[in-house]
């Protein structure tokens, strides 16, 4: 077999797929069937059947309807109207005020919903109206929110942490914990920037914030104490052992519907709302992932990934190099690809190269989930943008020119935690010497 020739034909044949509107699930069987007929002589219907079912026969994969559902229930919630009011009067101090909410509530709500289009759209609809009424310079509140937004891939529990793990049979609970301290540091990055363009901005901030006093302070923030409980709750219960990401995720959705009843938003329509769309979400993502499966039994049967893996041995580059390389192919692909797809699509080629370089498997999860946030902004096929432009008269160009620092601040994160991997490992180590 030539692999070559059936490397481009297959290439050839899934940007034709999907260029033509077919869904990506879709997309990813045909290529599978085509390289599996014309490049081998293995029985495609019997490989395709055990293939399907043993990817969606997964016991990993019960976490992912769980935490999608937790996030619908809370999406549907008052969790959007605490979140601002609860966090709204401690950043009357700080450079920036208010613009803090955006990232602080997106770093909140993404620890529940593990989405970011459903953390973005939470927290805009609720900030961007109230800050544009405020005052606050419209271009920066945007770009806070799209930046911020893709927190929602990488503060656990993550649906895309939860499809890597499935698709490279890895720790669910090590990927959670491994991208809690890079979160942080990511939020942190993005308030210190806020913080510093306020300074040089500072006309641009209004002066009427009510910041009110400390009992003022602490009663708003009683609002917030059921959410914050219920993600630490989540994350320390699968960090200490006590429970699995899938007894987590059961436990989550079971204190949601409490939460969700008691602040008055629980109805007959929003439960049968939050169900449906936890539903499509899930079979959606599930499809992806068994196509995904049988395309990359089939590229193992056409050598095509060994054959790339010992082409970039034989080119000697440095695992710094191939992280470079491997940015700049996956913000390019993440352009045209959702975050998922992407993930999926890649990872059957991707990783006998990262395995053959040294690079810990549960790191790269985090580099890539961080590549793949920098990609939710950027045209044309950036969702956060997509979303934003939904809430706001702004097209999907000045969004991204708004959410560009962000897109540097996303690549800064890269290079950081290259240059110190322990950010990292050294709670999923820790988690493991248990």
């Amino acid at each position: 077999m030539d692999v070559p020739l059936a490397s481009v034909v297959l290439i050839a044949a899934l940007f034709l797929l999907l260029g033509s509107g077919v869904w990506v699930a879709f997309s990813l069987l045909g290529v599978g069937l085509i390289g599996m007929s014309l490049f081998t002589s293995a029985p495609v219907g019997l490989v395709l059947a055990t293939t399907v079912w043993g990817a969606s026969n997964s016991w990993a994969l019960a976490a992912l309807p769980l935490f999608i559902w937790m996030g619908e229930i809370l999406y549907r919630s008052r969790l959007s109207d605490d979140l601002f009011s609860g966090l709204a009067p401690w950043m009357s101090r700080l450079p920036g005020r208010l613009m803090h909410v955006n990232i602080l509530g997106c770093g909140i709500f993404a620890a529940v919903s593990g989405s970011s289009a459903a953390t973005a759209a939470t927290i805009g609809k609720m900030a961007i109206p109230e800050l544009n009424r405020r005052g606050y310079d419209e271009k920066m509140v945007i770009g806070t929110l799209a930046g911020s937004g893709t927190l929602g891939l990488l503060i656990p529990p993550s649906i895309i942490l939860i499809v890597y793990g499935v698709a490279t049979e890895e720790s669910i609970a090590r990927l959670f914990v491994a991208g809690i301290l890079p979160g942080v540091f990511l939020m942190t990055l993005f308030m210190g920037y806020v913080a510093v363009w306020a300074l040089f901005h500072p006309d641009k901030i209004p002066l009427d914030v009510e910041s009110g006093g400390g009992v003022d302070r602490l009663r708003s923030t009683g609002r917030l104490i059921p959410v914050l409980l219920l993600i630490v709750g989540v994350i320390a219960s699968i960090y200490f052992g006590i429970a699995s990401p899938t007894d987590a995720a059961a436990v989550g959705v079971l204190l949601s519907l409490v939460l969700s009843r008691l602040s008055g938003t629980l109805t007959r329509e929003t439960f049968i709302q939050g169900l449906l769309g936890a539903t499509r979400t899930s079979c959606m993502i599930a499809f992806i992932l068994a196509g995904a499966a049988f395309l990359t039994v089939a590229m193992g049967f056409t050598g095509i990934p060994r054959m790339l893996a010992e082409w970039i041995s034989s080119m000697h580059l440095s695992p710094y190099m191939l992280l470079a390389a491997l940015t700049v192919f996956f913000v390019v692909l993440g352009c045209f690809l959702d975050g998922i797809s992407v993930v999926v699509l890649t990872t059957a080629v991707i990783l006998p190269m990262v395995e053959q370089a040294g690079i810990d498997k549960i790191w790269f999860g985090i580099y890539l989930v961080v590549v793949v946030e920098m990609s939710q902004i950027t045209p044309p096929v950036g969702f956060n943008l997509f979303v934003i432009q939904g809430l706001t008269d702004w097209n999907i160009l000045q969004i991204a020119r708004a959410a560009l620092p962000f897109f540097v601040l996303l690549l800064i994160t890269v290079a950081v935690i290259t240059a110190v991997p322990e950010i990292v490992t050294f709670l999923p180590d820790r988690m493991s010497s248990r």
